[in-house]
């Protein structure tokens, strides 16, 4: 990463685009303090990451993007658990809520290691929407989903944004990132190469498929 940065405003849907390798999980990771800067700051909703990591954790939702839940948990242990470890009081109403969004009323009991990988990424959805953040951190958070639950978690995510919270999303998936974000980012090589609204970076009738191409060709 090299001189990098990025200011994402409240009520904002940023996305974070780039190559594999140019930086996008690992900005991801600094920001939520999951990984250690060697340089330079950060700060989310007015905490300094580097000094108080778990002080972030407890006010954003995090979807990783290959992480998955505990293997030895149920899926209802596991938003249990999440829940606890955010302090939300009366859980199980909005534990509720996010079991009957993602279809997992089947599931409530199965053990986590026993899921598909799709339906674990519905877990970890849950986990990082049933505390009710005003900042979500997704990395890659289509991935193994499918259409018509992509779709269903796309809309929520822009009522989401309408209703006043904030999203920082990286995805490979730029159809979902055109219809769903106002603002992106184009890392390359750890260097963010190009940011603004859509209509700031689109030439003509390009699509940001368009765009990516051509900046990324650019930088290269």
């Amino acid at each position: 990463m090299s001189d990098l940065s990025i200011t994402v405003e409240e009520g904002e849907s940023f996305c974070l685009l780039g190559p594999n390798g140019s930086g996008k999980t690992t900005t991801i990771g600094i920001l939520t303090g999951s990984l250690l800067a060697t340089s330079g700051s950060a700060s989310v909703m007015g905490i300094d990451v580097m000094a108080d990591p778990i002080g972030v954790k407890r006010k954003i939702g995090i979807v990783p993007e290959m992480e998955y839940p505990p293997s030895f948990l149920t899926v209802r242990e596991y938003l249990d658990l999440a829940c606890s470890l955010r302090k939300v009081e009366d859980p199980k109403p909005k534990i509720d809520r996010w079991v009957q969004f993602f279809g997992l009323e089947s599931k409530e009991n199965v053990p986590c290691k026993d899921l598909s990988k799709g339906t674990k990424k519905k877990v970890m959805l849950s986990a990082a929407l049933v505390h009710e953040p005003k900042l979500l951190f997704l990395d890659e958070p289509f991935l193994d989903l499918d259409p018509i639950i992509q779709r269903n978690t796309r809309e929520y995510l822009r009522s989401y944004v309408k209703e006043g919270g904030t999203i920082f999303l990286s995805t490979h998936i730029l159809e979902i990132a055109e219809k769903l974000c106002d603002r992106v980012g184009i890392l390359y090589n750890g260097k963010l190469i190009a940011s603004g609204g859509l209509a700031e970076l689109k030439h003509s009738q390009e699509s940001l498929e368009d765009v990516f191409m051509r900046l990324v060709v650019e930088a290269a």
